[in-house]
């Protein structure tokens, strides 16, 4: 046989060859792909368009407890991790539905690095017969709102007890004393002392409560900054009397803002109360108003105490006090900086602070300016 022939035989064979391969492949690729269809679970259509309009986040899990389908939330929150349960809880729950078929519900804890651990939900169900769902709210903020107001009023019950106790021990004190009258005056004093400590606590924490009722302004008013300084200022006039500390204003006059001019009264007047009561005697408070272009800076600078850095953070929180020791004497309740707070964040503004531990502190309430000459 000649060359010529050899080659084209050895091509014809390497043809048919290569032909039988590629059937062969098909032949096996179809064969494996015909279980695989009639094997894996399917989400029935119409149960796909429900999990894409709930508000709840949705994950389907089939008898392999691999993910076949879930929303974009179940993997922010960290419970699906590619196709699989990344909660092992969520997992075994799964697991449960999937041999009795009975709904469950748990709530899962899942840890955050550097952040509060979430708080989630999770409603499982049979999905057919080989699909199981889970349903999953994030519930973090409810438990952190839970537990602010189990906070709030264990705060207020303990706040309320110690005038309340100091009062009836005076009163038991003063029958005692019933004959001596310096002692009658001495005690009826302190009797008065408390009571104001009681009545002031009681009235912020209405005003605290009222603040929050009105999480948005519904009608917004012309405030002029002046009045709302001269009536702050006049509230403390007394206070400030009676520990030879003087009460400068100075800066930018004639300022409005918009807003509900009881509330910004009650924030300013807070600011300067806090000034009074923690500075030296013989010193001085300054109240000063300044402008830019889009806000209105309300400054209250005081000579007093001052506040470690480490605590400037937790001024505002409810019932916190930089010197728990001092309040007895200052008459604070550790409240009025939480109205401080809520009111700027109400008008759209913020309260900053700053301040060097024994040299004295600086309290800027910034709202939204409102321009007269826009407005002419």
């Amino acid at each position: 046989m000649n060359p010529t022939t050899q080659a084209f035989l050895a091509a014809l064979i390497g043809a048919v060859v290569a032909g039988a391969a590629v059937l062969a492949w098909h032949v096996s690729d179809r064969q494996q792909q015909r279980p695989t269809t009639a094997e894996d679970p399917v989400v029935p259509p119409g149960v796909a368009t429900v999990l894409s309009v709930l508000r709840s986040s949705a994950v389907v899990v089939d008898a392999g407890d691999v993910v076949v389908k879930a929303s974009a939330p179940a993997y922010a929150m960290g419970l699906v991790k590619g196709a699989d349960l990344a909660s092992r809880e969520l997992a075994d729950l799964v697991q449960q539905v999937r041999r009795d078929g009975q709904i469950r519900e748990i709530e899962i804890l899942m840890p955050r690095p550097g952040t509060p651990a979430r708080h989630v939900t999770a409603r499982v169900a049979p999905l057919g017969s080989r699909l199981v769902l889970a349903l999953l709210e994030d519930r973090t903020r409810e438990r952190q709102v839970e537990a602010v107001r189990r906070d709030f009023v264990a705060n207020v019950s303990h706040e309320l007890k110690t005038p309340v106790g100091a009062i009836r021990l005076l009163a038991e004190a003063v029958h005692d004393a019933a004959e001596d009258p310096e002692a009658v005056q001495r005690f009826a004093g302190r009797m008065l002392t408390e009571s104001d400590r009681l009545s002031r606590l009681v009235q912020q924490v209405i005003e605290l409560s009222r603040l929050q009722g009105d999480d948005s302004l519904e009608a917004p008013m012309v405030v002029s900054v002046d009045q709302v300084i001269r009536t702050a200022v006049d509230t403390s006039a007394i206070d400030a009397d009676s520990r030879r500390i003087a009460i400068a204003t100075g800066g930018v006059t004639g300022l409005e803002v918009f807003g509900n001019e009881e509330q910004i009264t009650a924030a300013v007047a807070n600011l300067v109360a806090n000034a009074v009561s923690y500075s030296e005697p013989d010193s001085t408070v300054l109240v000063t108003t300044k402008v830019d272009d889009a806000a209105v800076e309300i400054s209250v600078v005081d000579q007093g105490i001052g506040i470690p850095t480490d605590e400037i953070d937790r001024i505002f929180e409810r019932f916190y006090r930089v010197d728990p020791a001092r309040h007895r004497s200052t008459g604070g309740t550790g409240l009025g900086l939480s109205i401080v707070k809520h009111v700027a964040a109400t008008h759209g503004g913020d309260v900053r602070v700053w301040s060097v531990e024994g040299q004295g502190s600086t309290f800027t309430l910034s709202l939204p300016r409102r321009n007269q000459e826009a407005d002419r």
